[in-house]
């Protein structure tokens, strides 16, 4: 299965399916949604030409605490770094290619119909 939902989860949801389709619009190409193994997940891992790209998507409805990309803790860099590191383990067809940890940021109240979207390459 493609995505592997959560159904209590929607806005994440919604977020990735944004995160994916501005990706996708950009060029990007899909290599696998939700990736998730002891270590931890990578919500979309995606081919950016010859480099393979391991994307977090954050949503944040306001910035009251802090924007989503100030929410990717360096603990959390570390988990989606040794995911990454199980997953090009696991697929060595992929050892050959540059990496590359990007971020996007999807902001907006639940009321807005139109979601602001922020896409942050080499965010760390």
């Amino acid at each position: 299965m493609f995505w592997q939902l959560n159904l209590s989860n929607d806005k994440a949801i919604q977020a990735e399916k944004l995160a994916l389709r501005l990706l996708k619009k950009q060029g990007l190409q899909l290599i696998i949604g939700n990736f998730a193994c002891r270590t931890g997940e990578i919500d979309l891992i995606m081919l950016d030409g010859d480099t393979l790209v391991f994307i977090e998507v954050r949503f944040r409805s306001n910035r009251h605490f802090g924007s989503a990309p100030s929410t990717i803790t360096s603990k959390k860099q570390l988990k989606i770094r040794k995911t990454a590191a199980y997953y090009l383990q696991k697929h060595p067809q992929h050892n050959h290619r540059t990496c590359r940890f990007d971020v996007v940021a999807v902001s907006g109240n639940d009321a807005a119909p139109k979601k602001s979207l922020e896409w942050i390459k080499n965010a760390f």
